[in-house]
């Protein structure tokens, strides 16, 4: 296997297949990238067994074709070093040595038998495909994800639910305290729906931002495979049945509160600084089109208030809510105004972007409230 190829090139694709490499891996050979030459394409598979990310990029001066499994951490220490300059890269089929040269010198790197690397995953034929536009999945996977879980009990929230209806397609994410529920108008030939993790969910995302063509999605009950132009992601589903979310959003919150976006937000990082580091509840009273913020640490005897101007339509209201949770929903929304749906101090706030147009998709980000001390 001899071939010459760009520095910056090589170590752009082995960077972003590279993050699927688990640190705690129980096969050494995970360790490594699989490296295959057919042609003068350039394939590189990484894997941690759960996930699989395949990259490939167009190399010159093929002398000839083989596979070599590559340490992963040399391999990208190694090129790290270089400014954009052609590299060829050789490779011994006897002892597996990896020899790289450029115009001033060589360095060389132990590599292994590309033998025992696992195969990819492959789709039953029972397998559902369709094509998804670039910016539908990055908005889908960006508003939900933070919403997702880190629960071992609860497997299944530990991930993007996406639900595929004839003229929609849903993303879900929750940890039982914040939901969010983004749902983009698209016609679907299947009615399906499967649960993402969130480690494949990541680097999916680092993966797209340099895509412009539709993405082609197929999965069966196991697996899910997203093709893209110069990348295929391949990972496990997580099985499970996904909690009836429908059932947690109020259908109907009477007092409504429309505030600025970064007002609300900056208040809030202001007067969380002296809430108490246990709970971090933040207290909110509503009336008189005025939202009074307050926080407290009795153990301290530090306290916060501040007062913001709303418009509010609705009977005056106490409701507390953890304030990283409020900072990160507020984050998350790219209006600069929103609207805070309430009920009462024990039922769910909804927090909805307001758009001046139409939108062809609708964003949804509700929160539990806590239990404030009178």
């Amino acid at each position: 296997m001899k071939f010459t190829v760009s520095s910056s090139a090589l170590l752009s694709l082995l960077a972003t297949t590279g993050k699927v490499i688990s640190s705690k891996n129980t096969l050494p050979i995970l360790d490594y990238f699989l490296m295959e030459l057919s042609g003068n394409e350039l394939r590189v598979t990484t894997s941690d067994l759960e996930t699989t990310l395949i990259g490939s990029i167009t190399v010159d001066q093929v002398e000839s074709e083989g596979t070599i499994a590559a340490p992963a951490k040399l391999m990208l220490d190694s090129l790290k070093e270089f400014s954009e300059i052609p590299l060829t890269i050789d490779v011994n089929d006897q002892n597996w040595e990896i020899r790289i040269s450029w115009k001033s010198g060589s360095l060389s790197i132990p590599g292994a038998s590309a033998v025992s690397y696992p195969a990819v995953p492959q789709l039953s034929a029972e397998k559902k495909e369709m094509s998804l536009d670039v910016d539908l999945l990055v908005n889908g996977i960006n508003k939900t994800i933070f919403a997702t879980a880190d629960d071992e009990l609860r497997p299944v929230m530990n991930g993007i639910y996406f639900s595929f209806s004839e003229n929609a397609l849903t993303f879900v994410g929750t940890d039982a305290h914040k939901l969010v529920k983004y749902e983009a108008e698209i016609q679907n030939e299947v009615v399906a729906a499967f649960i993402l993790p969130k480690k494949p969910a990541n680097l999916l995302k680092s993966v797209l931002l340099k895509e412009e063509e539709p993405i082609t999605v197929g999965f069966d009950s196991k697996n899910v495979m997203f093709r893209l132009k110069s990348h295929t992601l391949v990972c496990r589903l997580i099985e499970g049945t996904y909690p009836n979310y429908n059932a947690v959003i109020p259908a109907n919150n009477p007092n409504k509160v429309l505030v600025d976006r970064i007002e609300l937000l900056n208040g809030i990082k202001r007067v969380a600084v002296c809430s108490n580091p246990t709970t971090n509840l933040i207290r909110m009273d509503i009336a008189d089109n005025r939202i009074n913020l307050t926080a407290q640490d009795i153990d301290f005897s530090v306290s916060a208030n501040e007062t913001i101007s709303c418009s509010y339509d609705g009977e005056a209201i106490e409701i507390g809510f953890k304030s990283t949770f409020l900072v990160e929903i507020l984050a998350n929304i790219e209006t600069p105004t929103v609207v805070i749906e309430l009920a009462d101090s024990t039922r769910a706030g909804v927090f909805k972007p307001v758009y001046d147009d139409k939108q062809s998709s609708s964003t949804l980000m509700l929160l539990m409230p806590m239990m404030i001390n009178a």
